[in-house]
């Protein structure tokens, strides 16, 4: 069962040396509508321009440094997305 990091959790990419802080889940990569896990913009530095957004998948983290800030809502929201992401899997 695939479950998602929230929004605002810091990773490390395999082979990467900058960390990356998730702002998205289920991204979709315009020009070739390939859908990613997740889009992630440098720590601490954050987006400064359109090409600072990066695309990955879970199994391209090598570590985990922060997991994100979580509440009912976003509780609720990932629940949501892992029940849905396990039943179009099967």
């Amino acid at each position: 069962m695939k479950t998602y990091l929230p929004i605002s959790s810091v990773v490390l990419l395999k082979d990467a040396e900058k960390r990356l802080m998730i702002v998205g889940l289920m991204q979709v990569e315009a020009e070739t509508e390939k859908t990613w896990d997740y889009s992630g913009v440098f720590y601490p530095e954050g987006m400064y321009n359109s090409g600072s957004v990066h695309l990955f998948n879970d199994d391209q983290i090598e570590m985990i440094f922060f997991a994100g800030f979580q509440d009912a809502e976003g509780i609720n929201f990932m629940n949501a997305l892992n029940n849905h992401n396990n039943d179009t899997d099967e």
